[in-house]
C-alpha cells in the first residue's frame, strides 16, 4: 500500500492543494483519538465494569475538545473539495446535458456510503446473533450504540453536500453574505431552543452551522484567505467570540458534551459555529507552512495513504475499541481496566491502550479499506431521475441519523434489531441506482477529484 501511495504521490499535479488532503486526514484522526480518550470503561472496587466518561470526571479536559472536536475542519475541507468537484463537473458537461447534478451527487454519496455498508450490516448481524444467544439487550444496545455513533456525521455531511450547487451559486452571487446569513439562523435556533422552549427546532442547526462552515470552504478556494493577516484576524475574532459565549456566557466550554447533558455538537450550537471560525482561521493561517511541509515526498505519501483509508479508520475505530474492551473483560477478567478515567494512572496507561486499539483496527483496515476504492477509476453504469436521487439521499441520511440517535438494537423485537433503521440506507442506495458499489456514467475526460 505504501508503494502504491508513493506512486500516486509522485504523480500529484502541481496545482493540487495538498493542505486540503492533509487537513482531511488530520481532522479524522483527531476525532478517532478523541473518541478513544473520552470513552473510558473501567472496573470498580466491586469488580463491575463501569462506563466512564473523561469529560464527566475532569473539568479541565473540556478544553481539550476545542482541539479534538474538529468536525468543522472537515466541513471546511468539504466545501473546498466539493466546489472543485462541482466546478469541474459543470465545466466538462455539454450544453443542455441532463443528469449532471444527479451523477455528481451519486458519485459523492457513493464515496461515503459504500464503506459504511459493511460496518452497518456486520453490527446488525451481531445484534441478531447476540440477541438469540440470550445476551442482555442493554449490553447489546450499548455495544451497537458505541460502535455506530460515527455515522451521525455522514448523515449531516451528505445532506450538506447535496446543497452544494445551490450553496456555491449563492457564494458566487452574494459572497460573504452567503456565509453571514447562517450566523443569525444559528442564533435564532438557539434562542427558540433554550429560551422559547420550542422542541426539535435545534436539529435545524445541523444545517445552519455546518452549511456556514462549508461556505467558508468556497471562500478559501476563491482566495479570500490568502492574506494571512486576514486569516489570523478571523481566528482572533472567532476566539474572542467563543470565549465570550462559553467562559463568560451561556454555553459550556466542552464542544462535545457536559455533565448536565448540554451538548454543543449534538445538535450543534452557536458555540460550535464559533469554534469553526477559530479552527478555520488557524488552519488557513498555517497553510503556507503546511504546503511547504507537504513538499516532502514521505509526508505527502503518508497523507495520500491515510486519505485512501480514512473512512475505514473513522467507521471502524469504535468497533476496534468495543472488540478490545470485550476481549479484555471476557478473556482476561478486566485486567488493566482498574484505573479510573482522569486519574494519573489512567493517563499514564493511555499510550499503551491506544496502541492496542490501533493493533485491533489494522485487520479491519486490511479487510474493509478496499471499499473506499480510492486508488481506482470510476467506470460506467446507469443513472436515475433527479427526484429519485434526492429521495435516495434523504433516505440514507434518515437511516444513518436513526442509527446514531436510536441505535439499530431493539429492546423488544424478536430479532433484536430495528429492521427499518438498517433498511433505510440500503433503500436509499437502491433509489440512487447503486448497491455496495455505484458506477456512474463515464463521460469523456471525467475523473475523480478532491
Amino acid at each position: 500500500m505504501w508503494s502504491k501511495a508513493r506512486g500516486l504521490a509522485e504523480q500529484t499535479p502541481p496545482e493540487r492543494n495538498r493542505w486540503v488532503d492533509f487537513l482531511r486526514a488530520v481532522s479524522i484522526m483527531a476525532v478517532v483519538v478523541g473518541h478513544w480518550l473520552m470513552a473510558g470503561l473501567y472496573v470498580n472496587a466491586a469488580g463491575e465494569l463501569q462506563r466512564g466518561d473523561l469529560l464527566l470526571v475532569s473539568d479541565w479536559a473540556h478544553w481539550l475538545t476545542w482541539g479534538f472536536q474538529v468536525m468543522p475542519v472537515f466541513f471546511l475541507v468539504g466545501g473546498y473539495s466539493n466546489s472543485v468537484s462541482w466546478q469541474l463537473t459543470i465545466g466538462k458537461a455539454a450544453p443542455g446535458q441532463s443528469g449532471v447534478y444527479r451523477d455528481w451527487l451519486a458519485n459523492r454519496v457513493q464515496r461515503l456510503i459504500t464503506p459504511t455498508f459493511p460496518v452497518l450490516l456486520l453490527w446488525a448481524a451481531l445484534a441478531v446473533v447476540l440477541t438469540q444467544a440470550g445476551l442482555p439487550r442493554e449490553q447489546i444496545r450499548m455495544a451497537t450504540e458505541a460502535a455506530l455513533i460515527p455515522v451521525w456525521f455522514l448523515a449531516v455531511y451528505l445532506l450538506v453536500t447535496a446543497f452544494t450547487p445551490l450553496a456555491y451559486r449563492a457564494w458566487k452571487r452574494f459572497g460573504w453574505l452567503s456565509v453571514a446569513v447562517f450566523v443569525p439562523a444559528a442564533m435564532l435556533t438557539d434562542w427558540l431552543t433554550f429560551t422559547a422552549g420550542v422542541p426539535f427546532v435545534n436539529f435545524t442547526n445541523f444545517l445552519w452551522v455546518f452549511l456556514g462552515v462549508h461556505q467558508l470552504g468556497f471562500a478559501w478556494r476563491d482566495g479570500r484567505f490568502d492574506n494571512r493577516l486576514f486569516a489570523l484576524a478571523w481566528f482572533a475574532v472567532g476566539l474572542a467570540v467563543l470565549i465570550r459565549i462559553t467562559v463568560y456566557g451561556f454555553y459550556p466550554v466542552s464542544m462535545v458534551s457536559a455533565p448536565d447533558g448540554f451538548s454543543n455538537s449534538l445538535p450543534p450550537t452557536l458555540a460550535l459555529f464559533a469554534l469553526g471560525m477559530v479552527q478555520s482561521g488557524l488552519v488557513l493561517a498555517l497553510e503556507p507552512l503546511g504546503r511547504r511541509m507537504l513538499d516532502n515526498v514521505r509526508i505527502w505519501t503518508a497523507t495520500v495513504l491515510m486519505n485512501g483509508m480514512i473512512m475505514t479508520i473513522y467507521l471502524w475505530h469504535l468497533t476496534a475499541f468495543v472488540l478490545v474492551m470485550t476481549v479484555t473483560w471476557l478473556a482476561f477478567g478486566g485486567a488493566g481496566l482498574d484505573a479510573v478515567p482522569g486519574t494519573g494512572a489512567w493517563w499514564v496507561s493511555r499510550p499503551l491502550w491506544i496502541g492496542i486499539y490501533v493493533l485491533a483496527l489494522l485487520p479491519m483496515i486490511a479487510i474493509f479499506a478496499r471499499h473506499e476504492r480510492s486508488f481506482g477509476p470510476i467506470r460506467g453504469g446507469r443513472t436515475v431521475p433527479r427526484l429519485r436521487a434526492v429521495l435516495g439521499v434523504l433516505a440514507i441520511c434518515a437511516g444513518l441519523g436513526a442509527t446514531a440517535g436510536l441505535t439499530i438494537a431493539s429492546p423488544d423485537s424478536v430479532s433484536g434489531i430495528r429492521w427499518w433503521v438498517v433498511a433505510l440506507p440500503l433503500v436509499g442506495a437502491a433509489l440512487m441506482g447503486f448497491g455496495p458499489v455505484y458506477r456512474p456514467r463515464n463521460r469523456p475526460g471525467a475523473r475523480e477529484v478532491a
